[in-house]
């Protein structure tokens, strides 16, 4: 997910995506714990977005406050 995409949606939908990573990494790492998940590399993608989501966020925040 690349943060120009990111930057197009509302606050609320950021939220729902934020939820939506948050609960898909859940599931990864569950996977990884029981040696189900062939593609580790997936809980770095996920955690990074989490970033991207989180990082947007405080800036339209920070926007608003101005």
């Amino acid at each position: 997910m690349k943060a120009s995409e990111l930057r197009k949606k509302s606050v609320d939908e950021l939220q729902q995506e934020i939820n939506v990573q948050l609960e898909r990494q859940f599931k990864l790492r569950m996977q990884l714990a029981t040696s189900q998940l062939g593609q580790t590399h997936q809980i770095k993608d996920v955690r990074r977005n989490v970033a991207r989501i989180k990082t947007i966020l405080n800036q339209k925040e920070s926007e608003s406050n101005d």
